[in-house]
């Protein structure tokens, strides 16, 4: 299980690759909320002044509901038109905080079918909700008829929470431009974030939105972003603050990394012989190092050492460019050791191309019980039980695949010798 330099170049990828610039394939689904202000060109923008990449594309007709898009030929046909790292939705801007039974039926279904469209190409491909906010002074329309939509407050928390249940019940994130818009009506009431219709973002509302997915999608702080889009640097830089305390502070509460690989393993030793059980979840591929050099891909692998000591093994789990990392201290204790300077086992020649000898006359034979001998995948390839009768071996290698090889000695509960051999042809 060597270490191949593949692998070496792509963890040591996976480690530069959080500190590096990042690049991000992004749709937008929507209506006139996401095209107000040209919010994905924007949401590029910002990512441009930290020297990140979103490639970005949408599509938002005017007043277009979930159920419109589910079907949408356009929709459907951008969302497909590629392997998306993320896809946002925004719904029509009243329709999850009407009535929950009308929003289970008319709502609800369209989500999940539309990530499932988003995931159709790819797994990774992750769904990523657009969660809007309350009317400014209440959605006036459906007030007679729904008085929880009366004012800002009773309509913004039904989207808060309808966008928050799209999200769980579809393993999707949120972006909650609703919940820092609340924030700075709160805590900065001078920057409007409303236009003239008490509906429709300004630009310091679409500002606000852009350094959300920011940190949404790039999972960095926003106070970073230099651009302001228009919007004065004084209220830029209290709306770049607000999204740090709602967003980037908080970004389990959004399901931000919720998805991610989790690393971990348990192991069982027998001698030198170590079988690793990988317990990581949310992962699709691995790389163990084994702390002597050698490296695995496998699943569950089983590693050989061939010297005694404490080695620290460590996993990195990996999905759709996430990877986690776990690490544990794996101790080897051999009776005799590969170096042992009594040298009362000999092996020869080595390299070897034809016949291998094995000398054990020095040894007590009464403490022996096995001779094995394995590839470096670990695979056993000669084993011969021990009889004292019979303590010089010869082994014909002459048929292996040249390259490196050990000799394993048992004894009745553990390993007492290893021995690396090199085939030669």
């Amino acid at each position: 299980m060597k270490k191949s330099l593949g692998i070496i170049l792509y963890s040591m990828l996976l480690w530069s690759c959080q500190l590096c610039a990042q690049q991000k394939s992004v749709l937008f689904i929507g209506n006139s909320y996401t095209g107000y202000n040209n919010l994905p060109q924007m949401v590029a923008n910002v990512a441009i002044s930290t020297g990140d990449t979103l490639n970005i594309d949408s599509y938002t007709p005017g007043g277009a509901r979930l159920l419109n898009h589910a079907v949408n030929p356009q929709t459907l046909a951008k969302i497909a038109s590629q392997n998306w790292d993320y896809v946002a939705i925004q719904a029509q801007s009243q329709e999850p905080s009407w009535p929950i039974t009308q929003v289970q039926n008319d709502v609800f279904p369209y989500a999940a079918i539309l990530c499932d469209s988003i995931r159709s190409g790819s797994s990774c491909s992750m769904p990523l909700f657009y969660m809007t906010w309350g009317r400014k002074n209440g959605d006036a329309s459906n007030c007679p008829n729904w008085p929880p939509v009366c004012t800002y407050q009773g309509m913004d928390s039904l989207l808060s929470e309808r966008y928050q249940i799209m999200a769980n019940d579809n393993d999707a994130l949120v972006s909650p431009v609703g919940a820092v818009w609340k924030y700075i009506r709160a805590n900065h009431p001078g920057i409007d974030l409303y236009s003239p219709d008490e509906s429709h973002p300004s630009l310091a509302g679409s500002y606000a939105a852009a350094c959300a997915f920011y940190v949404t999608i790039l999972r960095k702080d926003p106070t970073a972003i230099s651009e302001n889009a228009g919007v004065s640097a004084t209220q830029a830089q209290q709306i770049r603050a607000a999204a740090k305390a709602v967003v980037y502070d908080n970004l389990l509460q959004w399901n931000i990394g919720a998805y991610d690989p989790i690393a971990d393993f348990s192991f069982s030793r027998t001698g030198s012989t170590v079988n690793f059980t990988n317990q990581s979840v949310k992962s699709a591929q691995y790389l163990w190092f084994f702390g002597d050099g050698d490296s695995s891909s496998l699943e569950h692998p089983t590693h050989n050492y061939l010297n005694q000591g404490n080695f620290t093994v460590t996993l990195d789990a990996i999905s759709c460019g996430q990877f986690s990392v776990h690490t544990d201290t794996v101790s080897i204790v051999m009776s005799v050791q590969e170096n042992d300077p009594s040298n009362l086992v000999r092996v020869f020649p080595n390299p070897v191309s034809d016949v291998l000898e094995i000398d054990l006359t020095q040894m007590h034979n009464s403490e022996l019980s096995q001779l094995e001998m394995f590839d470096l995948q670990g695979r056993s390839v000669w084993e011969e039980p021990v009889q004292s009768s019979k303590l010089t071996l010869f082994v014909k290698v002459g048929s292996f695949p040249a390259g490196w090889y050990f000799i394993k000695i048992s004894s009745t509960n553990e390993t007492i010798l290893t021995r690396k051999i090199e085939v030669v042809h």
